[in-house]
């Protein structure tokens, strides 16, 4: 029985070529030839599209700003990193020990992007059918109820209403650095009110990482 055999029992999918499979799952830490950083990518692309799809034919009456609201709670890190704890996705990777002493097997960055290189591996062997059929079921396994107010968590407009109330102005957001390759890019936001930073957070775009953000900042302005 492979290392990997009850991860596709929980995905109901067993992998034909067993490379693909393996390199999924490969961390670049664990020093391989290869690693799971361009099935990511593929991946990442594929879940965009049936995501996108899927919520174009679930809310037939939303227009395009609700459904890429929508669309950006659903594929981001954190939503994939609640569907690859959802698999036990982490007990799989292969990591380096480094890694592994550093909590590597519950990363949310290491989590999200496994996640998104198994299904681009899926969509590589089986196409895109099954690839849909596997996301869309765990993504609705993780989120009973999918709509704009279930999903959509926004932290700068809470910490604008806050601001305004405690302070009688608004936060401004400022971009203190930018890194990595384009396809996998990080921003660090940082949150000021008066002058001051209250908060900073790193996320995979300029949005994510102000919401990021903002979460935080609210938890300090409320102590």
């Amino acid at each position: 029985m492979s290392h990997y055999s009850k991860l596709e029992n929980r995905l109901n999918y067993t992998f034909e070529n067993k490379q693909l499979i393996i390199e999924a799952l490969t961390h670049k830490s664990y020093k391989k030839p290869y690693n799971n950083e361009r099935l990511e990518f593929l991946g990442d692309a594929v879940l965009d599209l049936i995501v996108g799809e899927y919520l174009f034919t679930k809310f037939e009456k939303s227009d395009e700003g609700i459904l890429s609201k929508i669309r950006a709670s659903l594929v981001n890190e954190r939503g994939f990193t609640m569907i690859a704890r959802a698999i036990n996705l982490g007990e799989y990777i292969y990591i380096s020990a480094a890694e592994e002493n550093n909590n590597g097997r519950d990363k949310p960055s290491l989590l999200s992007n496994a996640f998104e290189a198994v299904i681009g591996a899926i969509y590589l062997e089986a196409g895109l059918e099954k690839a849909r059929q596997i996301s869309i079921a765990l993504i609705e396994e993780c989120h009973p109820k999918i709509d704009l107010d279930s999903l959509s968590k926004d932290f700068k407009t809470a910490l604008q209403e806050l601001t305004q109330a405690t302070h009688g102005i608004t936060p401004t957001y400022e971009l203190l650095d930018s890194s990595g390759p384009d396809h996998k890019k990080e921003f660090v936001i940082a949150v000021t009110l008066d002058g001051k930073t209250i908060a900073k957070a790193k996320g995979r775009s300029k949005k994510d990482a102000q919401q990021k953000a903002a979460q935080i900042a609210l938890k300090e302005l409320k102590k």
